[in-house]
């Protein structure tokens, strides 16, 4: 266990999905990590990403490829405020729909293009959840985090 290393989990959700991902891996995955925060997006800044932690974005795309309501505010101040974010290495959850393949995990693939502009760095890749193969998000999450904390803490 790596009892002084911190996950912080930020949450875009319309119907509580990513929410529901983001609690699963809170309690399945706390044997890897001494601190596993949730934060829905709700009224979060840029700010967001100023605490030495690892960050996973785990977020659904709404309507036409756009990042849900409650991640506005965070995605829309990462362009209107931006910041070099070098120090910051993150993960994205990324949950979508393979019946809209334009906008298909849109959401999650948004963030980490205005991540990336401003020097954040991804450790591997988008993990990419549809909704119409029929797999729970919650246990596809758990299973991607869990093998990609360790890649994560190799590079942190």
């Amino acid at each position: 266990m790596q009892n002084n290393r911190k996950l912080k989990i930020l949450v875009g959700t319309m119907t509580n999905t990513a929410e529901y991902v983001a609690q699963a891996i809170e309690m399945d995955c706390e044997d890897l990590v001494g601190t596993i925060e949730v934060h829905l997006m709700d009224g979060l800044d840029i700010s967001a990403f100023d605490e030495d932690a690892l960050y996973v974005i785990c977020t659904s795309t709404y309507g036409a490829g756009d990042v849900p309501d409650n991640a506005k505010a965070l995605y829309e101040s990462l362009a209107l405020a931006p910041r070099f974010l070098g120090s910051v290495r993150y993960g994205v959850i990324a949950l979508g729909d393979s019946a809209y393949p334009q906008t298909f995990c849109n959401g999650g693939q948004r963030f980490d293009e205005r991540l990336s502009d401003l020097g954040a760095v991804r450790i591997g890749d988008v993990f990419k959840h549809d909704a119409s193969a029929g797999t729970e998000p919650e246990a596809e999450g758990v299973a991607w985090c869990r093998n990609w904390l360790p890649l994560a803490w190799a590079t942190h």
